[in-house]
């Protein structure tokens, strides 16, 4: 944008203040939203009945969209979150309030009473009686987005991008209505919802690097939590028997299409279940949520943002029914199909099926043998991010429909119950849809030594000795059988929205600073 513009823009603005016009008031009460206006007029407005003598008055509100025309009369479109209405502004049914219209542009906020009647072209408006600036805009509105820059801009500034793509309200409406069904469905099955600390003194529940601070009162170091498992655990062995919370997590990681390091996650534990008992919630939770949200449990095509040019291209005059331009040419991947029952398929089998090498459980020289033999890096050579590479170099990718990856190897799986007949394996899930991973769950290891014996592992594996002494007292308290599973809700709303990033179902993404 170019200084003259701003300037142009704070000229106008002293201009009402001069004449004694607030261009920031405190209130204005909108009887009506713009949408509610345009469609009672719908409703009592003739066809072909352009001016009734006794018109119907209506009071609305909303940002000043379009502009045509600066002599005597001037059409002009306002818009709320409800849509659109165009108004119709002349100087002799103004009169000196026609100051005001002279001062407009488009980004302002106004507030109008006034007749409906129909144009010759048959829309629905509103003869404005009264204007009220409610906020004089300083900066024009964006112009049309393209290039991977805008990306850029459209994450950074989240509410330009709101204002210019009507898209992206939609897709962030419909996360609060996935957020609300996830709820809804579970305190409908009796999971009590709770609240553990998202500052904890120990990193634990997942492998992951934390963020760090520091409070100062009781001089200790804290943690931002990178996930509730431990204290929801907790929960069961105090007696509760299904609880679930929905919140944040934070890990102090890198940024990729999937990964943000503030997310959201929905994690539940229930008493007296197991893993398999998972994968039927996962199923149910996930299915009912996108047959309410959406309608159907054909997933929308996952693809970029479709981003129309708008009317608010510049300050100039618009037509009175503006014209977008034909939106760019879109990839969109395959079509995923929710309908159950989901494929299953082991740990093991996936990376064969991938085109890796067949490994048999537990064989760790072999691992590290086929990591290097499929010049695979990897951050070291221990069996555990060996198996990790191995599934995500051949298998994770492949895995497009609804799969839940089976038999997980015991070395990844510190928190899960070892399979009875065979111990280097685990009575845990993944799923994968589309490449990406949704949800985690096991058969919760409740053997305390066990749990102290794993934990001490991973803890020398990351050159620690530190441990959750007190979580293993809550194990030794005695916990039930019970199974747990963790969703990202982010990644579930990109899989029901069709977003390609998890940037574009954050309202405001972790970004560098400009």
């Amino acid at each position: 944008m170019s200084n003259e513009e701003l300037e142009n823009r704070r000229r106008k603005r002293d201009v009402l203040i001069e004449a004694g016009i607030d261009p920031y008031p405190a209130r204005f009460s909108r009887e009506m939203t713009c949408v509610a206006c345009r469609d009672r007029g719908e409703e009592i407005l003739v066809e072909g009945a352009e001016h009734p003598e006794n018109p119907e008055i209506v009071q609305t509100a909303g940002r000043v969209r379009a502009i045509r025309g600066f002599g005597k009369a001037s059409f002009t479109t306002i818009e709320d979150e409800s849509g659109r209405v165009q108004l119709h502004l002349k100087k002799d049914v103004l009169g000196d309030d026609f100051i005001k219209v002279k001062q407009l542009d488009i980004g302002d906020f106004v507030g109008v009473s006034g007749g409906l009647f129909r144009t010759r072209r048959g829309e629905v408006t509103i003869e404005v009686q009264s204007l009220t600036i409610l906020s004089k805009s300083l900066e024009p509105l964006p112009a049309k987005w393209h290039g991977l820059s805008d990306v850029e801009i459209r994450s950074r500034r989240r509410y330009l991008d709101m204002i210019a793509n009507p898209e992206v309200r939609t897709s962030f409406k419909k996360r609060s209505q996935i957020i609300t069904e996830v709820r809804r469905y579970l305190t409908d099955q009796d999971f009590l919802e709770v609240e553990t600390p998202m500052m904890q003194p120990l990193a634990g529940g997942a492998a992951a690097r934390p963020f760090i601070t520091h409070h100062n009162a009781l001089d200790i170091q804290l943690y931002l939590r990178i996930a509730p498992e431990l204290y929801l655990k907790r929960l069961i062995v105090g007696g509760f028997e299904k609880v679930f919370e929905l919140n944040k997590n934070f890990r102090n990681e890198g940024m990729d299409r999937s990964h943000n390091p503030e997310f959201t996650m929905m994690e539940l534990y229930e008493a007296y279940a197991d893993f398999e008992r998972m994968m039927e919630i996962t199923e149910e939770l996930i299915t009912t949520v996108a047959q309410k949200v959406n309608g159907t449990l054909i997933a929308p095509p996952s693809k970029d943002l479709v981003v129309s040019r708008s009317e608010t291209e510049s300050d100039s005059e618009s037509s009175e029914e503006p014209a977008d331009s034909a939106p760019p040419k879109e990839e969109t991947g395959p079509q995923i199909s929710l309908e159950r029952p989901w494929k299953r398929i082991a740990y093991f089998d996936a990376i064969v099926e991938g085109g890796g090498p067949k490994i048999e459980p537990g064989d760790e020289a072999a691992c590290v043998k086929a990591v290097k033999d499929a010049g695979i890096n990897t951050e070291s050579e221990s069996y555990a991010d060996c198996l990790e590479a191995l599934f995500e170099h051949f298998a994770e990718k492949v895995i497009i429909q609804p799969t839940f990856v089976i038999d997980y190897p015991t070395v990844i799986s510190p928190l899960a119950k070892k399979k009875a007949d065979q111990p280097e394996l685990v009575e845990r899930f993944e799923l994968f849809i589309g490449g990406t991973e949704y949800a985690n769950a096991f058969s919760e290891l409740n053997d305390p030594d066990d749990q102290e014996e794993r934990f001490r592992a991973q803890a020398k594996a990351a050159g620690s000795e530190v441990i959750d002494e007190d979580y293993i007292k809550a194990l030794r308290t005695g916990m039930p059988p019970a199974g747990g599973l963790g969703i990202g809700i982010d990644r579930l709303v990109m899989l029901l929205t069709g977003n390609r990033t998890i940037r574009d179902v954050i309202l405001f993404p972790t970004m560098r600073p400009e």
